[in-house]
């Protein structure tokens, strides 16, 4: 005779299959911390590094801007010197130009005595004292004086005439004049300027015989 397979209660296999489904439930939630675990590290391990060469990068680049802004300002010194030195070179040579202009302005039978500054401002106004044997030679001088390019506003202040003695012990009538004028910076076309810094020039070579 065969003996009957003995059965398990209902219950009991019902417990087992939660207890079951709950068990890998349990390991699946391990695992799957786990993973996240894991990945999450390793994205802020790599958050890390890129920080890191991040804030390198930022220190280099804060020396290069910090070494540019330094070579800029000091450009910007030498500009500003450049500028004042060019500009008190612009007018260091006023009074010879205009000595020299005078000078070639200057008719014939017509003589200077005195020549003198009564005026600082950027135009120097100067005045002329002289005398002329014809009051054509005082006229021409001051159309001498009016045409060059470092004098304007030429004015007659005062005129006179004088007798003065010669040696035959005559007298002869002169004209005494005082002339008002201003310097004027001429035309730029008119002036030769050499660049304050340039390229050098290398000497030429010597040729050597053998």
């Amino acid at each position: 005779l065969s003996s009957p397979v003995p059965k398990l209660p209902a219950g009991l296999l019902k417990g087992d299959r939660w207890s079951m489904g709950s068990a890998i439930a349990v390991v699946f939630a391990i695992v799957g911390s786990g993973w996240l675990f894991f990945s999450a590290s390793g994205e802020v391990e790599e958050l890390e590094v890129q920080i890191d060469l991040a804030v390198s990068d930022s220190i280099r680049f804060a020396d290069v801007i910090a070494q540019a802004s330094l070579l800029q300002a000091r450009a910007d010194s030498i500009a500003e010197r450049v500028a004042v030195i060019q500009e008190i070179d612009q007018g260091r040579y006023m009074w010879p130009h205009l000595m020299d202009e005078v000078a070639r302005a200057m008719s014939d039978y017509a003589w200077l005595t005195r020549l003198f500054q009564v005026s600082v401002e950027e135009a120097p106004v100067f005045q002329i004292e002289g005398q002329a044997g014809t009051y054509f030679a005082l006229t021409t001088l001051m159309e001498n004086l009016e045409a060059s390019p470092f004098i304007g506003g030429v004015q007659l202040i005062a005129s006179q005439q004088v007798a003065l003695s010669d040696d035959s012990g005559g007298a002869r009538l002169l004209y005494e004049f005082v002339l008002e004028a201003e310097g004027r910076p001429p035309p730029p076309e008119l002036i030769e300027t050499v660049p304050l810094f340039g390229p050098l020039i290398s000497p030429p070579e010597v040729e050597r015989g053998d």
